[in-house]
This record gives structure tokens, sequence and C-alpha cells, in this order.
């Protein structure tokens, strides 16, 4: 039976249908989705602001941002949502010379092959990888539904492939271990390649014959930012939610299972007590962060949720107005953990899109930590500028002893979770939970990916079930 919470009979608490927890892009693209439909919602958010992880700074002529610094358009959702929000948020997309990614290797900084030619004659490979790989169509489909990524890989393309192209992807994506990464969970369509076609190859050869619909075009898989950054996107969310849907500041936020229905109770930015009585209730914050807001629900069940892993990241955003003529027309350089580098890789955000460095200058984020290094963390902002001066002269041959123009400092001890072999527990207890609380819907980057064209998807698939 549910726990039943007994409402005052002087009824001191407001009505809605339908309450969010959670402002970031998941929590803001749900609202925009079900105020358009007319249903009446509410956001509570923990901080003063809405957004969540995303957030865009402007200073002495940089644009940067402190948490994702691109969104790839893999869904249809993504390019529906900014054309509903334009003109007052722009899709801006990377430039074409941009497309380019790095990885390093000895001592500098080597193209991705992006062509056959380029794929023979890279040093990133071994010579025994790169001949084995011809093979890689008729190796045996993989049978293990927890293998990692790092297992898969090196079973169809060799270790190399895996040293310096998928460990440095992974760390770019999720900052994590792809020996500690479930392929299924982490990178689904890479495992169903495999499990659909038998092979990687044979399965990118007959996606790309594959018919594709109007709508499905619209996933054109190219990097994007909104013009001035992506603070833009979340700021048009909220404008077009509107003020008055917002309870900012709130702390102490739980919520109590009623008959047909929940009492949302949280502590406003005033230090009032205020409750709302709604129909339904979607969660989108952090794993870790439910335990408090749903104290109903039994330790047991809540420890196969509350226990995802998140990666901690410091991310350093560098701003430079003389470039010493240096010039990097690429996405970024990945760094393999193989190569024992203090860096997991460097975005070159200012190569992407327009206006983010002043005229002849250019701006970098680097990023440090992940689940290898949480150490990095701990280190003071001296220790850090020092690092990066020296990465700046050793890896983008700038002079010694470069004193950046800007430089910015974010540490995130939570950053990106890490979807290992507990995940499929979570997702089962999620599941389970919901059928035995109607109304009651956990979402956020716990299940679904953790890209913003994930957010944006998922978001958009919930506010469609209302």
């Amino acid at each position: 039976a549910l726990p039943i919470c007994c409402i005052p009979e002087t009824k001191n608490y407001r009505l809605r249908d339908t309450i969010i927890i959670g402002a970031g892009l998941t929590g803001l693209t749900i609202a925009y989705y079900l105020t358009r439909k007319g249903c009446d919602v509410e956001v509570i958010e923990q901080q003063s602001r809405t957004g969540g992880q995303i957030c865009t700074y402007h200073e002495s002529g940089f644009t940067f941002e402190s948490g994702p610094n691109t969104g790839i358009i893999s869904h249809p959702e993504v390019a529906e949502l900014l054309e509903a929000l334009s003109p007052i948020c722009r899709l801006e997309t990377a430039r074409e010379a941009s497309k380019q990614r790095l990885i390093w290797k000895g001592n500098r900084f080597h193209p991705l092959p992006s062509g056959l030619f380029n794929a023979i004659t890279t040093p990133l490979f071994s010579t025994k990888d790169k001949l084995n790989i011809l093979c890689e169509p008729f190796r045996s489909r993989g049978n293990n539904p927890d293998e990692t990524i790092g297992e898969l890989v090196q079973r169809r393309l060799g270790t190399s492939y895996l040293h310096y192209a998928v460990d440095p992807f992974i760390s770019g994506v999720y900052a994590g271990d792809p020996m500690r990464l479930v392929t299924r969970h982490a990178l689904p369509k890479l495992y169903q390649l495999e499990q659909t076609y038998g092979s990687f190859i044979r399965g990118g050869i007959a996606k790309s014959f594959s018919p594709r619909n109007q709508r499905d075009r619209l996933a054109t898989r190219k990097v994007f930012s909104t013009h001035g950054g992506l603070s833009n996107l979340t700021g048009a969310l909220e404008q077009a939610i509107g003020n008055k849907r917002f309870s900012l500041g709130a702390t102490s936020t739980s919520l109590i299972p009623c008959e047909r229905g929940w009492l949302v109770c949280f502590t406003d930015a005033n230090g009032k007590v205020d409750q709302i009585r709604c129909r339904k209730v979607i969660t989108t914050i952090p794993a870790y962060a439910l335990p408090p807001l749903l104290p109903f629900i039994p330790t047991e069940q809540m420890n196969r949720i509350s226990n995802l892993t998140y990666a901690p990241v410091m991310q350093v955003c560098v701003g430079l107005r003389n470039t010493y003529g240096k010039e990097f027309p690429a996405f970024g350089g990945l760094v393999p953990s193989c190569e024992q580098k203090s860096v997991l890789g460097i975005l070159f955000p200012s190569a992407c899109f327009s206006n983010r460095s002043p005229k002849d200058g250019a701006l970098y984020s680097y990023f440090l930590g992940g689940t290898r290094h949480p150490e990095l963390l701990t280190k003071s902002n001296d220790e850090i500028t020092t690092l990066i001066g020296t990465t700046m002269h050793e890896m983008l041959n700038y002079p010694v002893g470069i004193i950046p123009d800007l430089i910015r400092i974010f540490r995130h001890e939570k950053a990106i979770p890490q979807y290992e072999s507990s995940s499929a527990d979570r997702f089962t207890t999620i599941n389970e939970l919901q059928k035995q609380y109607p109304g009651l819907v956990l979402a956020g980057n716990l299940k679904g990916g953790i890209g913003m064209a994930d957010r944006i998807k998922q978001a958009v698939e919930i506010a469609r079930k209302k």
C-alpha cells in the first residue's frame, strides 16, 4: 500500500497540475512543451537561477561556458526545439574547419583520420590493427550484455584503436574509463550496430543506405551552440515558460504521495514554507540528490539509484588577445590516458563559433580530472594556473611563461554520470518506482544519456505522454 499523507483541512497549500523538480535543460524543456499544451506547471529549483550546469559568461571580450560547451544535433528534437525558440534563441553550428579532431601522441597532436588515406598513413594506430580492421566484418558478434566499451573495441578493432581513438573520445564525453563503462548503456548506438548487423563496418554501410524521412534528416549530427552562448538557450526556455512558473532558491524540498496526487513541500527563497498539491511530479535532479526528496522510498530501493558514480571535472577557460600567429582550425585536442598528461583535452571554442574571443584572439577550454584523476580538483588555483601555462607551451607551442589575458577555473565535484555495470539495476528500479507511485516520473541524466541532445529528447518524450 502507498504511504498516504494527511492533507490538513485548512488546505494551506497551492494547487498545480504538474511540478517539475530541477530547472536544468531537461526540466526547462519539459516545462516548455507542457505549457505549450496548456498544462498548469511549476518548476522548483534549488539554485537562484535556471539552467543547471549550463552557464555562459561574458568578460573582457570573451564568451565562455562553465558547463557544457557544445551539443550535437543527434536527434530531430534538438532541431525542432531550436526552431521553435527562434529568433529569441538562434542556433549556431560549428564552422566546417572545426570538424577536425586532434589526438595527442608522443609529443604533438595528430588529426584523427577522416578518410581511407589518412586512416592508412596515420601514426595513431599500429600497422597490425590497420590490417586487422579488414577482418572486422567477419568477427563474431559479442554475447556479453555487460561488455565494456574497452572490451568491445579491443575485441573488434584492436588495442591501438582503444588507446588512440576510443579512450580519448570517452574522456571527452564521459571523463571516464572505457574499461568501466558498459557499452549498451553508455554507447547504445554502438552496441546496437554490432548486435543488429554483426559488424561496425557492415552496420555503418547498411545505415548509410537506409532511407531517412524528412524529420530524420533534421538530425544532422552537427556540433552546435547558440549565438552568444548556451545560456541563451536556457534563457529562451525560461522566458517562454514565464517567470511566474518558477520557484527559485528552494531548499529542503520533499515529496509526499497523497490520495490522487502529491504534496510538494519546500522552503522558498524568503525562508517561508510552501506546499503545493499536484497530480504529477517530474524529477530531473541528479541521483545523489534524490534520497531527501523521496524519503518514503525504502533505503534498499533508493540505493540502487543513488549509488550512481559521477566523474569530477575541472574546466579551465583560457583567453588570449594575442595568439602569436597560431591557429588551431579544429574542434579540439583529446589526450589518451596512456600518454600520462595532466589534461583530458582542450577544446577550441573560438575556432568553432563566432565572437568567443576578441579579434585576433583565441579562447581555449581545458578539462582535467575525470574518474582517473579526481585528485587534480584538490589543487590550488595557483597550481592549476602554473599547470595550464606549462601545458600551453608543451602542447600548443606558446612561448614559455605565457600569461593568459583571462583564466577562469570551474570545479565540478560531481559532473558526469558514469553508465557502469550498476546501470541496469538503476533503470529497472526507476521503472518499478514509477509503476508503484502513479504520477511520479524520475528523469534527468541518471538515465537516457548524458548529452544535451539526449536531455532534450527525453524531455520531449515525457511531455508527449502528458
